[in-house]
């Protein structure tokens, strides 16, 4: 998973606080038996003395002495087990307390990563991909026709395909997207469909406003002296992670330095294989003007291009979820 040495030391800092906080309620579990059998605190005494005893004697060389200990341990065990029955404890109430009995708070099970790790690192992607809310609502799943003209509807369906196999394609070929068409058309939605897709499978996303991208790149590019952790660590991940939405391109305000930015960007990202999708509302002769030539032949030669041409559907989801309200 493409996380960073901080967010996985992150996560694995969450299962040191589940086993520290889990050791705490089975010493209280241990200390309310106590209280309230007296007995059942000698026995745990007494199964410590015949392991110590008995133990000295297997070293000695008895040759009864494992048969032993095995006897009188599983006795106390089993005055232990109906005490706790007759004062109406569970019966495994003071046995080790998990929060995923699976791993036993480790992250891992048989050298692997445990469903509960993948889970929480799926997570921590989620939150580092700033569009955590939004892909609630706008996915594959919640995508619907019935804004779209009748004419629109097919081509709308072609799209969603393209993008569905960009999805599936994603581990398997590099690639990048461009995303052309008016405002009000999907684009921002289809990107978030995207995003939602590959998050649930443990890619690390990244989404960014272009007004967003670029003043974070300012911000690291002409801050003081002073270092900003955050922001050092959210520009290296515009280069490495594994998508990077960057969404109305062309809507920042254009000047030689964006134009330097995101040819770096775009340059360094093809150079390390990590797939970028591009949503604008220009024109590729726009482009063309706006970034530079230098720019625009790099996001055409290496970037698929969909045009989504068709009509603004706002007016037509505001007319109908108003008459279901």
């Amino acid at each position: 998973m493409p996380l960073s040495n901080a967010q996985y030391d992150a996560i694995m800092r969450t299962y040191e606080e589940r086993r520290n906080a889990n050791r705490h309620i089975q010493e209280e579990h241990k200390a309310e038996v106590y209280d309230l059998i007296p007995s059942f605190q000698q026995l745990d005494a007494d199964l410590g003395n015949i392991s110590l005893e008995l133990g000295a004697k297997l070293i000695g060389g008895d040759p009864s002495a494992l048969t032993e200990l095995k006897e009188r341990t599983k006795e106390i065990r089993e005055k232990k087990q109906q005490l706790l029955e007759e004062y109406g404890f569970p019966a495994d109430y003071l046995e080790p307390v998990y929060t995923c009995p699976l791993c036993k708070d480790s992250g891992y099970v048989d050298g692997g990563k445990c469903s509960c790790l993948k889970q929480e690192i799926i997570r921590c992607l989620y939150a580092q991909s700033n569009i955590e809310g939004v892909l609630k609502e706008e996915n594959f799943d919640n995508l619907s026709y019935e804004y779209y003209n009748d004419s629109d509807v097919e081509k709308m369906r072609q799209i969603v395909g393209e993008c569905k196999s960009f999805v599936d394609d994603f581990d398997k070929t590099y690639g990048n997207l461009l995303l052309i068409g008016s405002v009000g058309v999907g684009k921002t939605y289809l990107t978030n469909c995207i995003a939602k897709e590959l998050l649930e499978s443990g890619h690390s996303v990244i989404y960014f406003s272009s007004f967003k991208l670029f003043d974070l790149l300012a911000k690291y590019t002409f801050r003081a002296n002073e270092t900003d952790e955050d922001i050092e660590a959210v520009h290296e991940d515009i280069f490495s992670c594994d998508l990077l939405i960057i969404d109305d391109l062309g809507t920042e305000m254009t000047n030689s330095f964006v134009a330097a930015q995101l040819f770096a960007i775009l340059n360094e990202r093809n150079n390390r294989k990590r797939s970028t999708i591009i949503s604008t509302n220009l024109s590729l002769e726009q482009l063309n003007e706006k970034y530079s030539e230098r720019n625009f032949s790099r996001i055409f030669g290496y970037y698929r291009m969909i045009r989504i041409e068709i009509d603004d559907i706002r007016l037509a989801m505001k007319r109908i979820k108003n008459t279901r309200n």
